[in-house]
């Protein structure tokens, strides 16, 4: 039950790619079957990193260039809340929002997606892999340096037609995305977090509204999920205890072993000729354990050098 009674109408700001509408349809509904009485809309925007396609987003000021303007929506009165995926949210929450509420994860493991090539380890020496992630391109550097990693830009469905014309032999993506777009029979083979530990928070949505809403904040309380919640949690403390920047490859993945959460992370040079990995697991029963468990790993790591691969 929450504290304060549900709003007659909400406005979700998304973006208007194919995937971050399902995302906000799923909310919607979501909210539909908890608050029956509450009529939700969206309001649909295109923000600047879906504007500007012809550069990498590290380049040109990283993933919080898809969520400015559904904050200034929202900061403006025009949408209540907001919805991300949660890998694509800096890990500092900017002044005036918070993060209400994070769902269930979905598949959280990279995706191999190639008409011609069963799995990763089978493509041959100069085959052509696109990723538009830095986290990818230096564990696939490391791991598979005969491939030629290329940039990839642009929505689910415009990668997977840059595929289809032949200009890649293979590309990698979120498993999540596909499917949650049904695309789940592109999916050739799913990457193991050991040969490619995915991003923070990946597979899990972030709503997020104003701060000073604190009603809103109870009501969209709701949608959370604990599990995700706190292994995010510890995600997000890791990465933001490292600094990390756009330029920066940073990984993070937590997984439940019984009330044990085993926290894996990974720091690397951009080009894969050096890569840090370590791992911690603990007990963890609040959000409060979460971050110390994400600090503790990234105190291993600053002490190991990770600073010299974060200053960039």
């Amino acid at each position: 039950m929450t504290s304060f009674p549900a709003p007659r109408r909400l406005v979700i700001a998304t973006r208007e790619s194919a995937l971050a509408l399902w995302q906000a349809e799923h909310v919607r509904a979501r909210l539909a079957g908890l608050y029956p009485h509450t009529h939700v809309d969206l309001l649909g925007m295109t923000t600047q990193g879906d504007r500007v396609q012809d550069r990498p987003l590290a380049t040109i000021g990283g993933k919080g260039l898809f969520i400015k303007e559904l904050e200034v929506a929202m900061a403006e009165g025009r949408a209540d809340l907001a919805v991300h995926s949660l890998k694509d949210l800096p890990m500092e929450m900017p002044d005036g929002f918070v993060l209400a509420a994070v769902t269930a994860r979905e598949d959280p493991r990279d995706a191999f997606v190639s008409n011609r090539h069963a799995t990763l380890a089978g493509l041959p020496p100069g085959a052509v892999v696109g990723t538009s992630s830095l986290r990818r391109e230096a564990q696939l550097r490391e791991r598979h340096p005969s491939l030629v990693v290329q940039p990839l830009r642009g929505n689910v469905i415009t990668r997977l037609r840059k595929l289809d014309e032949g200009r890649y032999d293979a590309i990698i993506l979120a498993a999540a995305g596909l499917k949650r777009l049904g695309l789940g029979d592109r999916i050739a083979d799913l990457i193991d977090p050991e040969d490619s530990l995915p991003a923070v928070g990946q597979g899990a949505l972030a709503i997020e509204c104003r701060a000073d809403r604190p009603d809103l904040v109870d009501v969209l309380s709701a949608l959370g999920d604990r599990a995700t919640t706190l292994a995010s949690t510890a995600e997000r403390a890791f990465s933001r205890m490292l600094s990390g920047n756009c330029h920066t490859p940073i990984a993070a993945h937590g997984d439940w072993m019984g009330d044990r959460l085993w926290l894996r992370g990974l720091v690397a040079a951009p080009d894969g000729s050096e890569v840090l990995r370590g791992e911690v697991a603990e007990p963890v029963d609040d959000t409060d354990a979460a971050e110390a468990l994400g600090r503790a790993l990234a105190d291993d790591f600053l002490a190991r050098g990770a600073a010299r691969l974060t200053a960039g």
